[in-house]
């Protein structure tokens, strides 16, 4: 009965294309609009590690101004950054499973050959625990190991990009890199990993690239190296030199630690209080105690990941949808009360009202589902085009999550815009037709 019900649906449109045609653009508009905008929001606002972000935990420590909160419009937020003197004061917990002090720092790429010339690079310092909580994928290779952060080892990871760009993307395992006028030996190789968000450290922008190439984090006194991110500071440091940059309030690192139970969590919180009392002794973390472990969507709200405009702009999409519905309801009106004459004799030789309401309800889903085909398509082009204009940031891609989302919006836009319709034509009195017939 269904499939009846749709081939005279398709049969009713064909009868007058250029009508069929004008409703289909309009669900077609809508729904094109939504999907860029739903799409937007879902990537920003989607877990980016659904299977383990409930055993990741960001850490914030308050070390802040005893003065003045570190968010003043929200004094319970902490610090989203840690000084270097708290990473190496609770890098010594054995509590966490996994754990990892990082910062983005920046160096020089020194290509062997002639054919590419030096260039700058971004280099995420961080513990071989970083590839094993965030199950970063590797194509040849993998994670340096405990004994290469103590050291530390001369060792890098390098992505597929970079393996592309200087090996021709061969196995580049064993072979050296030379960053800064120093050799190092590529230990792994990664899969192409690009995640909807750079949750691991959003504070320069969610929406960012990942590092190309990672480094044990314990190079930074051996090497000398600061941040090439962001730094914030409440305190005047003294002296210029390096060491007092390391030893000053300045937050400019980022931790994590995997917690695999709730009594894990509950030890390592005590850990980190225990750890800022022993602090206030010292003259420091003059601020009530402040301290948290952020769950990956705890932390992604917390730095505000979803931008609001996205959220702005995604209740706008909506609401055009809604209004390209409403505007189709006179049309379809029109179009339905136009055989009003027909319905009448249907309904004397026994059709209920039920049955022409039906009807004309699967026309009108026959016209969104034609509609939702129709803004895909042009919204795989939108978003395309804002892809390249914004290469470096995350790319909008339609997922199976997307595509059923679109086709579940035209099938609520062409119940919206017929409903009313389908009603009126079934209230027809067949009597006052019969006598034209």
């Amino acid at each position: 009965m269904f499939l009846y019900q749709v081939r005279i649906a398709w049969k009713s449109l064909l009868r007058n294309p250029v009508l069929s045609i004008l409703l289909v653009a309009g669900i077609a508009m809508g729904i094109a609009v939504a999907s860029v905008f739903v799409t937007a929001y879902y990537i920003f606002s989607g877990n980016p590690i659904p299977h383990k972000s409930d055993r990741l935990y960001y850490v914030e420590l308050d070390s802040w101004n005893p003065q003045r909160a570190w968010d003043e419009d929200n004094p319970q937020r902490a610090p989203n950054q840690l000084t270097y003197i708290d990473t190496r004061g609770i890098e010594g917990s054995d509590i966490p499973t996994h754990q990892t002090a990082m910062f983005q720092a920046n160096m020089t790429v020194q290509p062997k050959g002639e054919d590419l010339k030096p260039y700058r690079e971004d280099v995420r310092m961080c513990r071989g625990d970083f590839f094993r909580m965030f199950d970063v994928p590797f194509l040849y290779g993998g994670p340096w190991g405990a004994s290469a952060d103590d050291a530390p080892d001369p060792v890098v990871v390098i992505d597929a990009e970079t393996n592309r760009k200087l090996f021709g993307g061969e196995n580049s395992v064993g072979r050296p890199l030379t960053l800064d006028n120093r050799n190092y030996t590529i230990v792994g190789v990664l899969d192409d990993w690009r995640p909807n968000v750079k949750f691991y450290d959003p504070t320069q922008g969610a929406s960012g690239d990942p590092e190309k190439i990672f480094m044990p984090f314990n190079h930074v006194e051996p090497l000398r190296l600061t941040t090439s991110g962001n730094t914030n500071g409440w305190k005047f440091t003294a002296g210029n030199q390096l060491e007092d940059f390391w030893a000053s309030e300045d937050t400019w690192l980022q931790y994590w630690v995997q917690l695999d139970s709730r009594a894990q969590k509950e030890e390592y919180k005590a850990f980190l209080d225990a750890y800022a009392t022993e602090q206030k002794k010292l003259g420091r973390f003059q601020r009530p105690l402040n301290n948290k472990v952020l769950s990956v969507m705890e932390w992604l709200e917390d730095q505000e990941v979803v931008p609001e405009s996205s959220r702005t702009m995604l209740i706008i999409a909506l609401l055009f949808l809604l209004v390209s519905s409403v505007n189709l309801i006179g049309i379809l009106l029109g179009k339905f009360l136009s055989r009003a004459p027909e319905i009448g004799v249907r309904r004397a030789l026994g059709a209920s009202r039920r049955s022409v309401f039906i009807q004309h309800i699967v026309e009108c889903e026959l016209v969104g589902v034609l509609g939702g085909i129709l803004g895909l398509g042009l919204s795989v082009i939108a978003l395309k085009v804002i892809n390249r204009m914004f290469e470096n940031q995350t790319p909008f891609v339609l997922d199976f999550n997307m595509v059923a989302a679109a086709l579940f919006l035209s099938l609520v836009a062409g119940l919206v815009a017929g409903v009313y319709p389908a009603w009126r034509i079934c209230r027809v009195a067949p009597a006052r037709y019969l006598k034209l017939q």
